[in-house]
């Protein structure tokens, strides 16, 4: 059973955070990062909220794992 839902954030050409779980239909987005933790947090409960969580191999509380894609452009 998981205990870690894992997501990938990534900065849209607007200048929005996007953020996508890994293996898991969860979306949001934010205009800052605290804006965006927050939406996550959200998000992953709603969707936890009407699913069969052992089912889907999730522990009840899982921990989230945040992984931030920078653009080649800002480091190359």
């Amino acid at each position: 059973m998981s205990s870690i839902i894992q997501f990938t954030i990534k900065k849209d050409e607007d200048g929005i955070y996007c953020a996508k779980a890994v293996g898991f239909p969860i979306f949001t987005s934010g205009k800052t990062l605290p804006e965006l933790e927050n939406n996550i947090r959200e998000a992953t409960a709603l969707y936890m909220e009407d699913e069969d969580l052992e089912s889907l191999g999730i522990s009840a509380q899982p921990a989230l794992l945040i992984n931030f894609e920078i653009p080649r452009a800002i480091y190359a």
